[in-house]
Order: structure tokens, then sequence, then C-alpha cells
């Protein structure tokens, strides 16, 4: 090996040990991290602190990230993550509006995490231009999940996966979905569900809550139109309990 070569990577390992760890994420946020395509342009809507934006710059997974708040406090803390690990030119931080940040081609893979499944889908509705076949869109809803996966069904969207993930003692699920142009009106059953039903303790406890949440719902509906939501109660928790029997098998056979 060339003395000069030699001296430079000895360099460069001295750079990458100055270097802060990587950003630790929480289950939500890896399993959105999971989705992302290997080398993808990658937007993170409503990034908040930007741990997802660095993580994805630092591991290498993404090749940049364009990281977006409509909260300039929120970008300014995710301006100096960026700052800290040195990761600016992979990261750029803007401040806007949804999608408006942006245009299609400098994102293949869309992240949009921590609003609500109504607020995501707002976000989208507003922006049709992003509506093209090979784009990734990647959901981690905080509410309103149900509402998110009868929208993107109904305006030509297609589910790939789901993640149930348990974090800070709540139940989440990640949304994969890409615009495929094929429009159907999904059931009650699969915008309660969508593609949940994993043989996984997290998905078992993500369906009960939502067997909670359909049955809470019934208690404002009149006696007379509330038969189909307690049959939707009784069949998410017939799911949750088959996810839970396959998650026991799965251990004991591991």
């Amino acid at each position: 090996m060339p003395l000069w070569l030699g001296n430079e990577l000895q360099v460069t390992a001295e750079k990458q040990e100055q270097l802060p760890p990587v950003p630790a994420l929480d289950a939500r946020l890896l399993a959105a991290a999971a989705y992302v395509r290997r080398g993808a342009l990658v937007a993170d809507i409503g990034c908040d602190h930007g741990k997802l934006a660095v993580y994805l710059a630092r591991t290498g997974a993404a090749r940049r990230v364009v990281a977006a708040d409509i909260r300039p406090a929120p970008l300014a803390r995710a301006r100096a993550l960026v700052e800290k690990h040195r990761c600016g030119a992979a990261v750029e931080c803007r401040l806007g509006d949804g999608l408006h940040v942006l245009s299609p081609d400098e994102a293949d893979d869309i992240v949009i995490a921590g609003v609500s499944g109504v607020t995501a889908a707002e976000m989208l509705a507003a922006a049709p231009q992003f509506w093209r076949a090979g784009k990734r869109f990647i959901f981690v809803p905080a509410t309103k999940r149900a509402e998110l996966r009868g929208w993107l069904w109904k305006n030509g969207f297609s589910l790939l996966d789901e993640t149930p993930v348990h974090a800070a003692g709540r139940f989440y699920t990640a949304l994969c979905a890409e615009y495929t142009g094929r429009v159907r009106e999904p059931s009650l059953l699969e915008c309660a569900v969508g593609l949940a039903a994993k043989p996984t303790p997290a998905a078992a406890g993500y369906l009960r809550h939502v067997a909670k949440l359909v049955r809470k719902y019934t208690l404002g509906v009149p006696l007379a139109e509330n038969a189909p939501f307690v049959q939707l109660a009784g069949q998410v928790d017939a799911m949750a309990e088959r996810c839970e029997q396959e998650a026991q098998k799965w251990m004991l056979k591991k």
C-alpha cells in the first residue's frame, strides 16, 4: 500500500472515531427505516428532531435525505444534530409545509411519521404530482390509521407491508405503500387491520388495541347502526388471538 494512501485511511478512521454514535431510534422509526430502499433519495416530512434523517445518512441507507418540518424549533434541533454528526453533505433541512418543500424528483422514498393518518392523507391529497409509480410512501401514523388505509386504497395506492410495534408505552404500525393507480373500495376489516396481522407479540397487542378502539367507537353509534362495528371488534380480537398463538409457536421452535 502506498504510504500516502495509508496516511489518508488513518486520517479518515480518526475522523470517524471522533463522530458521536449513530442516533438510536425507537421501534417506530426503526420500522420506518427498514422500509427505506438502500441508496434511495429520501424525504422525511415532519422530521422533528432529525434522528431518522441522520440515521439514514450515517448508516448509508439513503443516498441523500431532505429533512423537513413546518415548525422552526424542531427544525433547528434537526440542523444542530446534522451538524453534530457532520452529515450536512447528505442531509438538507428545509422549513415548510408537507410535500410542498420538495419536487417529486428529489425523493424516491417519502417518510411521514408522527402525524395522524388523516393529516398524512391530506398531505398526499394536496400533492398529486407525487402520485407516481415507483415512489414509496412510508407512514407511522400517531392515530387514525384506518382512515389512512381507506384513503390510500380509494385513491389508487396499494399497501405493500406493515410492521406493528410497541414504543413509548403504546402500539403503532408502520405502513409501506406505493401508487399503482388501482382504485378499490376496502372493507371495514381491511381498513381497521390492513396488513398488520403478523405472528408477533407486537402485532397481537396492536390488534387488541384496535379492537378496543372499535368498541369505544360503538359507544357513540346508535344501537341500530353499531352491529357492523361490534362484529368488527370480534373479528379483530380473533385475529389478535391467532397472531399470539402463531408467535408462541414460533418462539417454541426457536
